[in-house]
């Protein structure tokens, strides 16, 4: 569970039960205060066994109604599992179980010998949501219970995770130059393109709900920031209803100078590379957390690979023609859909990058070379896509930064180029050629947990039917 070695006492606690799982030989016969969740309450009479539970681990507390508040006793001895209860007493180490000639001792186990106590909040029963039953519940009841389902240790464990994996990213942004920034999530006109926009009236304004801080990184990377990063939220109206897709989520988004889109490729898979090491150096216990419950329900438990470096490099046109030779009906400009990618990722099952994608396919904002054109004489883009397997994680590629070409892009999208004048003004007085990407931090939990559903990552999602809690 966390590690909570460096936590201050509080006016609830003196130790968290982690602290004293991991260091009760110096505390036994030390008088501590813990509280937690009751999960288990047994005994009859004069003694109680209560199992306690905080976000760091579990601990046996017990009770004897000879030394303390009688009272107090038979209150915590009938009260009901997931009650929140505050105790004090002296840690004592358990007498260690019996084991077969020649084989070693388990590690010692603590409990705390209870001298008062009090309940802080009663737990209403029956549970909605099973905490350490195990009990099948779908996702919806889950979702509707978060707050219970977060004290299912697996799932808990998910969203440590999912700290973690904001805290690595960040770290490794930051090491190689990156600099974070807030971009508004309220706008005036469309980041990408005038569809799939959730509009809100701003006091007497039309806006919209921003789809990407993608203009706004970029206006940041001209103001001579150089190397920006965001790790915010994003808006998109699409009507999914999949196991990848949600209409609201976060994303490490980055954006940098002088750099194409080799450069910032180069940047996403040091990331990527950065987090699963400092996962599998630091933070095993937490996917073992992860695969005792699996293993519980029959299901594959995962493993922290480090991906190698560099990742694989295959041309949307190369894709096209590996698509073509496994069967998939598939055509030079077709997007390339996801099974399709099930044909690529049979040869590819790892993470991999689909780069050079023909321009039509591209926002208005994707650099293209007139002279850099497919074998069929297709214009081709700076514009890139990671893939995890079939999955889709990034969109990226080298931004165009010629004001010229910026506003034709744009009409040729339909879109009108006075609609985005406070971006496209700020490309006239002098623009680097620059490049970023935007990582769905939910698609990558995905790789890391084995979660089947993106809803299983976020704390509380939001899709086409959710709105609560």
């Amino acid at each position: 569970m966390r590690d909570s070695s460096e936590w201050e006492p509080t006016s609830y606690r003196t130790h968290t039960i982690g602290q004293i799982v991991s260091n009760g030989l110096t505390l036994v016969d030390s008088e501590v205060s813990i509280a937690g969740y009751a999960e288990t309450i047994r005994g009859r009479g004069a003694i109680c066994f209560l199992m306690l539970r905080d976000g760091t681990g579990h601990i046996q507390a017990f009770l004897k109604k000879d030394n303390m508040d009688p009272d107090t006793f038979d209150l915590i001895q009938s009260a009901t599992r997931e009650s929140t209860i505050h105790v004090t007493g002296k840690v004592a180490q358990k007498r260690p179980p019996k084991v077969a000639e020649g084989e070693p001792l388990p590690p010692p186990e603590y409990e705390v010998n209870v001298t008062s106590g009090e309940i802080l909040a009663t737990a209403d029963t029956p549970l909605p949501v099973g905490v350490i039953d195990d009990v099948k519940i779908g996702l919806d009841i889950r979702l509707d219970n978060r707050h219970l389902d977060l004290r299912r240790s697996h799932v808990n464990a998910m969203f440590q995770l999912r700290s973690k994996v904001l805290q690595y990213g960040r770290e490794h942004l930051i090491k190689e130059g990156f600099m974070e920034m807030n971009s508004p999530k309220i706008i005036a006109s469309a980041s990408e393109g005038g569809t799939n926009l959730f509009p809100m009236m701003y006091f007497d304004t039309p806006a919209f709900l921003s789809q990407s801080p993608q203009l706004y990184k970029q206006l940041a990377v001209l103001g001579g920031l150089e190397r920006v990063f965001e790790i915010g939220p994003a808006f998109r109206a699409e009507k999914h209803d999949t196991y990848r897709h949600l209409n609201e989520f976060i994303s490490f988004d980055i954006e940098g100078a002088w750099m194409n889109d080799e450069d910032v490729m180069g940047v996403q898979e040091r990331m990527i590379h950065h987090i699963w090491s400092s996962v599998s150096e630091n933070d095993m216990n937490l996917i073992d957390v992860i695969n005792q419950y699996k293993s519980s329900q029959g299901e594959d438990t995962i493993s922290v690979e480090i991906p190698q470096l560099p990742f694989p490099r295959i041309s949307y046109c190369e894709a096209i023609e590996i698509v073509k030779a496994g069967g998939g009906g598939i055509e030079w400009g077709d997007d390339i859909e996801s099974h399709h990618c099930d044909l690529i990722a049979a040869k590819y099952p790892g993470f991999h990058f689909l780069p050079r994608w023909p321009m039509a396919m591209k926002p208005f904002y994707i650099y293209h070379n007139k002279e850099e054109k497919s074998s069929t004489g297709g214009q081709l883009s700076r514009g890139f896509d990671l893939n995890y397997g079939r999955d889709e994680m990034t969109s990226g590629g080298q931004r165009e930064h010629r004001v010229d070409m910026l506003e034709q892009n744009l009409r040729d999208m339909d879109l009108n180029p006075d609609d985005f004048k406070f971006y496209t003004d700020g490309f006239r007085y002098g623009a680097p050629p620059h490049a970023g990407w935007g990582l769905g931090v939910a698609r990558l939990l995905m790789v890391l947990t084995g979660a089947g559903n993106v809803r299983e990552v976020v704390l509380f999602p939001r899709d086409r039917t959710r709105v609560t809690p």
